[in-house]
């Protein structure tokens, strides 16, 4: 069975007032833990901005150790923040207004002179899930087949409505922000490693990424690990959910596989549409329609959502995560991924008036730390 794992970035906040503070460096300082050089997953790390770390898990084959990876992770988190008299909340972007502090290490700092705004505006928490495979032919035969449908991961992570204090009018105001770098975006279709390793090859004689790591696609071999890294979703306010994008991850590369080893050929859409279709995702989350990516035309969230499972029925039957994922999806479209729940608890708030975007973040702290 195929490993996933994911890497979760978290906002440091103030139990008070809800703002995000530049502790990051302080946190990671204090938590001291060493999981054990260079193998994959269990760090605490800082980010691009002084308001935010990173926490990872190891790769995991079976859901239920990953959701309590996921858990762990955030504990592990929560308890060096509050060494320091901070919180941690798994919130896409600041409710509230703030001005970003960059990371004092080398590169970054290169990052925010090249970048200017886009740099050091960017704050943000995204999930990313790393689902284990054998070559870089079998990854790249994933990315071209998975590619239509990581919008609607993005739709069912919408965790980011607000930004500086005002709504956004999005579900995730972050993959608005994410799109200003000049490397982000869905993939063309490759067909081998080999033009996957020419287009890396291409964009970093541009001279516009620093590194290989600023290569932000969608989706994207790992550099690191044996992996494809799926990069679209918002960080997700609750660990279940977490756990159920990156249970959709892992069936979406093995159908995908399963295909290319079959001959079946990915569907050749355009970037372009997939533009749209990641577009539409980050304004309505599950809200309204998506756009289908049988048809290209729109259609109920709900329903997309549904093909989705069923594209990948298979894939989750014979890792047993069928009725898991089931369950996970029902129970999301119910309540609502992370931006229906912060909207909800300020606008219930303002019928009394006595609850800000301070109480947006506690609540956020909160969830954060729910079990699955």
């Amino acid at each position: 069975m195929r490993t996933v794992g994911v890497e979760e970035e978290l906002l440091v906040v103030d139990p008070e007032t809800g703002q995000a503070l530049a502790l990051a460096a302080a946190v990671v300082a204090l938590d001291g833990r060493d999981d054990g050089a260079g193998a994959p997953g269990g760090t605490l790390e800082g980010e691009l901005q002084l308001q935010q770390v990173e926490v990872d898990t190891h790769p995991q084959t079976d859901l239920s150790a990953l959701a309590d990876d996921v858990v762990a992770a955030r504990a592990r988190a929560a308890e060096a923040a509050g060494r320091v008299g901070a919180q941690i909340a798994a919130l896409a972007t600041s409710p509230l207004p703030t001005t970003p502090r960059t990371t004092p290490a080398a590169r970054y700092l290169t990052m925010a002179e090249r970048f200017g705004l886009t740099e050091s505006e960017q704050l943000t928490c995204g999930l990313h899930v790393h689902v284990g495979v054998e070559s870089d032919d079998e990854g790249v035969a994933a990315l071209d087949r998975i590619r239509v449908w990581l919008p609607t991961l993005i739709a069912l992570s919408v965790n980011s409505p607000f930004w500086s204090g005002v709504d956004s009018g999005y579900g995730s105001f972050r993959s608005q922000l994410w799109n200003r770098w000049p490397t982000a975006g869905p993939l063309e279709l490759l067909g081998s490693a080999d033009a996957y390793h020419r287009l890396v090859a291409e964009h970093l004689a541009t001279d516009v990424p620093l590194d290989a790591g600023m290569l932000y696609f969608d989706a994207r071999l790992s550099a690191q690990y044996p992996t494809v890294e799926v990069r679209v979703a918002d960080v997700c306010l609750l660990a279940q959910d977490t756990v159920l994008v990156a249970a959709l991850c892992r069936a979406l590369v093995e159908t995908a596989v399963r295909d290319w080893r079959d001959g079946r050929p990915p569907d050749d859409v355009p970037t372009a549409l997939l533009r749209l279709a990641s577009w539409r995702a980050g304004r309505s989350g599950l809200d309204e329609n998506l756009v289908d990516p049988g048809t290209w035309r729109p259609r109920r969230a709900s329903e997309v959502v549904a093909s989705l499972v069923e594209h990948v029925r298979p894939a989750l039957a014979d890792s047993g995560d069928l009725d898991e994922v089931q369950d996970g999806v029902a129970d999301l479209l119910h309540r609502g991924p992370g931006a229906v729940r912060q909207r909800t608890v300020l606008h219930r708030g303002a019928l009394s008036g006595d609850v800000t975007m301070a109480d947006v973040v506690r609540d956020a702290v909160e969830q954060t730390a729910r079990p699955v």
